[in-house]
Parts: structure tokens; C-alpha cells; sequence
């Protein structure tokens, strides 16, 4: 297959087998989505993507029969796709038994949309006979008729994370004495490291500052230590994933958030940006600024 710059996914498929449940989990996985895009815009969405300049690179886009009127424009839509250079699309294609979509619609109490008048089961033969053909044109289809929620997050999960970037990982340092942030998943002390607040030219300084970093990493301890939270957050982070996490909290803390815990936020963001959507920030480094 070409290497393409954008990769857009386009999920459709049969009312009530998760196409919802689809796009909060390619959401998760850092795709930009757009639920019921008439086919007809398609191909113009897909120039303003290209446009974006690479800020956008996964995008999914839920196209079913709520846009009926719009839904025969789709083979050309997608033939015009073909044609664009940094586009490179695919088709996921949702279905269940039609015993199990009867019960869904029964359990929810909402009315299929080719019969709002009518019995569920009428208009799920309507859209099968409609969708037949784009069922024919699907990159991947997926049963949904024995799942539940999560496993059908789970399996799609499974075939659109290789993507980089699938779970960001946010890494935070701040001060024990002002609190542990509430949203952290993982909490790691350095305040046994030793502490450049003691140096007089490097307490104004923070961990932003060569000098401070240089300081908190001349020492053996800081290197060791480091290397050991490097081996256990890379085999957490694979793990986490698999559970379906779409984002993990680390926080990093010293006594007054400023100088240690900085630099050690600082240090693990470059190790891991490479293979996550890392970001990196510093709660209280501005706290009692001297």
C-alpha cells in the first residue's frame, strides 16, 4: 500500500450495531471524527484536511441513511477520493443479525429510520438491500451481534491503534506541598533527590533552566533512578493501552513543584514522544517565584 499523509476512515454500515460505540473509540485513538457527513461533502472535507497543513492525519467520518437524500452521491465521492494524492481511505462496514438488531431497537424504543411508522425488522431489510453494495466495497467488517460495548471498543481498538500517538500520555510535575493532582493515575516521589532550592544561584532558576536540570542530573542517584522509572512506565504504557486507556496522568513530584520534578517532567517527555502523543506540563512552577 502507498504511504499516504491522511488516513480517513469511513464507517457505516447498519442502524443500532455500534457505529456510536466506533467513533467514541476511534475518538480515543486520536482520530478526528464527523458524525453523518453527506457523502457529497466528502471529497471537499477531504481538501480542507489537506490543507490543514499536518495538523490532521486520522480522520473518521459516519456516513449512513439519516442523509438518504445524499447517499447516492457516495460511489462518486469515493471514486474522487481515489483520485487525491495524501488520501488514503478506508472502509469500516458495522453489521449485526437481524434478530439482534429487532431486540436492540426494542430495548432502546427508537424507531428505525426507513420505518418510522412501520416494525423495526421492515426497515432493517430496507437498509441491507440498500447497503449491499457498499457492504461489498468494505475494507473490514465487524459483527457486532455477540458483543458488548466494550468489546466491540476493544476490537476496534485492535485493528486501528498501530497508528502513533493511539494514547497520550500526560506528564505533570508538581509540589507535594500544594497537593496531588487529582486526575493522576501514577504518582512518583523525587524528593530524595537532592534539592537545587539549598543552591543559592540555582533557587530563583527551575527545572526549564540548564543549569538546574545539569545539577538534578549529575548525581548517580537521579541517573538510576530515572533509568528504573523509564523501564517500568515503557512496559505500563503497552499495557494500559491494551485495557483500552486513552490517556494516562503521570505526575511527577518534589517539595515545591519548581525545580526537581521539572526536570525529571522534562527528561521522561523526550523519552517518550517518540512513540506516544506525549504532553508535558508544570503545575506549580510559577508558585513562590523568587
Amino acid at each position: 500500500m502507498t504511504e499516504k499523509q491522511i488516513n480517513l476512515l469511513i464507517i457505516t454500515g447498519m442502524s443500532g450495531a455500534g457505529k456510536t460505540v466506533a467513533v467514541q473509540s476511534l475518538e480515543d485513538l486520536g482520530f478526528f471524527c464527523v458524525d453523518n457527513l453527506p457523502p457529497l461533502l466528502i471529497p471537499k472535507f477531504a481538501e480542507l484536511i489537506e490543507q490543514s497543513g499536518g495538523r490532521i492525519k486520522k480522520v473518521a467520518l459516519v456516513i449512513d441513511l439519516r442523509g438518504r437524500e445524499f447517499f447516492d452521491t457516495l460511489s462518486d465521492a469515493l471514486s474522487r477520493l481515489e483520485e487525491m494524492e495524501h488520501i488514503h481511505y478506508q472502509i469500516l462496514f458495522l453489521d449485526a443479525s437481524d434478530q439482534v438488531l429487532v431486540q436492540r431497537y426494542k430495548e432502546t424504543r427508537r424507531r428505525h429510520p426507513l420505518a418510522p411508522e412501520g416494525m423495526p425488522l421492515e426497515g432493517i431489510l430496507a437498509e441491507r438491500r440498500l447497503l449491499e453494495e457498499l457492504k461489498g466495497r468494505a475494507n473490514l467488517i465487524l459483527d457486532s451481534s455477540q458483543m458488548k460495548p466494550v468489546q466491540l471498543k476493544e476490537k476496534i481498538s485492535g485493528y486501528y491503534s498501530n497508528m502513533k500517538s493511539q494514547m497520550t500520555v500526560n506528564i505533570t510535575s508538581f509540589g507535594f506541598k500544594y497537593g496531588i493532582p487529582i486526575d493522576a493515575d501514577l504518582v512518583f516521589d523525587v524528593r530524595f533527590l537532592p534539592n537545587p532550592h539549598y543552591i543559592d544561584e540555582l533557587r530563583p532558576k527551575t527545572g526549564l533552566d540548564q543549569e538546574v536540570s545539569g545539577y538534578v542530573f549529575q548525581w548517580e542517584q537521579t541517573n538510576e533512578f530515572v533509568e528504573r522509572l523509564l523501564d517500568f512506565i515503557g512496559y505500563s504504557l503497552p499495557h494500559y493501552q491494551k485495557e483500552g486507556k486513552s490517556q494516562l496522568v503521570i505526575g511527577i513530584g518534589c517539595t515545591g513543584g519548581k525545580h526537581r520534578s521539572v526536570s525529571i517532567a522534562e527528561y521522561l517527555g523526550e523519552k517518550f514522544k517518540e512513540e506516544y502523543q506525549t504532553r508535558v506540563s508544570h503545575r506549580d512552577i510559577e508558585r513562590d517565584r523568587k
